[in-house]
């Protein structure tokens, strides 16, 4: 058996309604994640990280990779609408090609989490292309934890999420929730990779239980 990876994906709402405040706040913490995940050995060996943007259509803004393969990190930019529908039909595509990649080069792949975040309802007819992404048809279907602040709904969240969803409680400014978003990813990789090496069973992922400044949803039913 190859070596054990852990495939996590941050998909991020870059609609206008995102400008200012809350993509500084991410692009400010993404080499933070970086440095802290490609500084730790174990981290870096187990854990593989990508970054879609999505707006009015979707784009892989850094493709899975060993962070410690990364010459330059990309910054997030404000740009169109907010449709979830292409975030989750290239998010498919792509985990589809990525497992694949893996497997191709020795690795043995676990299912991928994905850290989904918004602050909008949704602008488009979305639920299709979700469905084809955590489809039990779809062997790589990824574990989803949705984010959510601003004018997202909690129902649309809960619908998003596979696992766990968790909406800002209006403690924290927009900027310190996606700060703390962040420290989520990054606790969620560290402590999966670690568990995971430390293990004999298999991957063990480490998910959030609850997160400052946010209320913790139940996923809806899949």
């Amino acid at each position: 058996m190859g070596e054990q990876v852990l495939p996590f994906y941050l998909v991020c709402d870059e609609s206008y309604s995102m400008q200012g405040a809350p993509l500084d706040a991410i692009n400010q913490e993404l080499p933070n994640i970086y440095h802290e995940i490609a500084s730790n050995p174990v981290v870096a060996d187990k854990t593989r990280l990508g970054i879609i943007g999505f707006s009015a259509g979707a784009e892989v803004l850094l493709p899975l990779a060993d962070l410690n393969e990364v010459q330059s990190l990309v910054q997030l930019t404000p740009r169109g609408a907010t449709n979830y529908g292409a975030a989750f039909s290239l998010l498919r595509a792509t985990i589809e090609r990525d497992i694949s990649e893996l497997k191709q080069a020795g690795h043995t792949p676990f299912r991928p989490t994905v850290f989904f975040l918004t602050d909008g309802q949704p602008t488009d007819d979305w639920y299709a292309a979700h469905q084809e992404l955590i489809s039990p048809d779809f062997r790589a279907r990824p574990t989803i934890l949705a984010f959510g602040f601003g004018d997202v709904e909690p129902a649309t969240l809960r619908q998003v999420a596979t696992f766990r969803a968790f909406i800002a409680d209006g403690d924290l400014s927009p900027a310190q929730a996606l700060r703390e978003f962040a420290r989520q990813l990054l606790n969620s990789v560290v402590q999966s990779a670690v568990a995971s090496a430390n293990s004999s069973n298999g991957a063990l992922m480490a998910f959030p239980e609850q997160a400052k400044g946010y209320t913790v949803l139940a996923a809806e039913p899949v």
